[in-house]
């Protein structure tokens, strides 16, 4: 399974982002990452990180990424979302078919 984090913020904002990015933890030793990935948009500065996990520990992988978020609170027009994606296997065995 993966989290996806997708955070969006203003070109003015960008520096005090990448000043916070630097102070993060690094992931756990349970979850790998890709990215952050980084795209400029018409409305600002879009960034996507994954987050490749076991079932097993999501509640820590999503406790992770939150508190990611959280680092960057304050800064203006700073929005995030999580999601939580299941491999085709796990989604089968959640619904009885496998």
């Amino acid at each position: 399974m993966v989290i996806i984090n997708t955070m969006r913020f203003p070109q003015e904002s960008a520096n005090k982002v990448g000043k916070r990015f630097l102070e993060i933890a690094l992931p756990p030793d349970f979850m790998s990452m890709k990215g952050p990935y980084i795209k400029g948009t018409e409305e600002g500065i879009r960034a996507i990180e994954i987050f490749d996990l076991d079932e097993t520990k999501l509640a820590l992988g999503l406790d992770y990424v939150t508190q990611r978020c959280v680092t960057y609170f304050g800064i203006p027009g700073f929005t995030y979302e999580i999601n939580v994606y299941f491999e085709a296997q796990e989604s089968l065995k959640l619904i009885g078919l496998a």
